[in-house]
């Protein structure tokens, strides 16, 4: 059985934080969760937490833009949060820009920039 990666909420903002490897099915219970619960609280938002995660590969970079595609097409903006020098890096060399993805350094800059996006929408 695949681990399942804990989706918090806080407020109307739901916080995903990484804190392993993902394998294939993990990725894919993360993504159905995830959506489920944008549905199920309304979340506006989605901060994933990529603080824990050291490496990177082609496939955590697609999971990224999957991820935010996915909470995108169910009115929540995703913001990837505590990327290291070295993941941007080889994000960067694979080519991968992580597009619609906005970014931020830490979980505290992640929701002031979800907020600020939320107060200036009409």
């Amino acid at each position: 059985m695949s681990e399942r990666v804990p989706v918090l909420r806080i407020g109307d903002v739901l916080l995903v934080s990484i804190q392993m490897d993902l394998e294939d099915q993990a990725v894919l219970n993360l993504q159905e969760d995830l959506a489920d619960r944008i549905v199920t609280w309304g979340a506006s938002g989605v901060v994933i937490d990529i603080t824990a995660v050291e490496i990177v590969d082609s496939f955590v970079g697609r999971m990224l833009a999957t991820t935010a595609a996915i909470s995108r097409m169910l009115d929540a903006e995703t913001v990837v949060v505590g990327m290291r020098p070295a993941v941007a890096i080889t994000l960067v060399e694979l080519g991968l820009s992580l597009g619609g993805v906005r970014t931020a350094l830490d979980l505290e800059k992640g929701l002031a920039l979800l907020q600020r996006s939320r107060t200036a929408q009409p």
